[in-house]
């Protein structure tokens, strides 16, 4: 959007990039029983506050999802298949939540 005149009229340079002189040479596979890098396979090991943010907010919006779908109950209506289907959504976004929280798999072995 815009008329012409705000347009730059000077000539954008792309760069070229260069010519391939080898032919690529495919990485060595490894070993079927070589261990993995530790790096590799940790997700929220690396970063405390990550975990605790992502998980407390996990948590808040399996109880969030968890307290509406309670609301009508407490109002005296009878549970339907949806709010009881909600209800078991809201508490399996909330152990999602504690189990980033308490990281089991990051304490199954010990980072030197």
């Amino acid at each position: 959007m815009g008329s012409f005149v705000s347009r730059s009229q000077e000539p954008i340079q792309v760069a070229a990039l260069p010519e391939a002189t080898h032919a690529a040479e495919p990485l060595p596979l490894a070993a079927p029983g070589a261990p993995t890098s530790p790096a590799e396979a940790r997700l929220f090991n690396d970063c405390w506050s990550c975990r605790v943010l992502s998980g407390s907010g996990l948590v808040g919006a399996g109880g969030y999802v968890y307290w509406v779908a309670r609301k009508p109950m407490k109002l005296g209506y009878a549970p339907g298949p949806g709010t009881i289907t909600q209800m078991v959504i809201g508490i399996s976004i909330a152990c999602w939540g504690v189990i980033i929280l308490t990281d089991p798999k990051g304490k199954a072995f010990r980072v030197d």
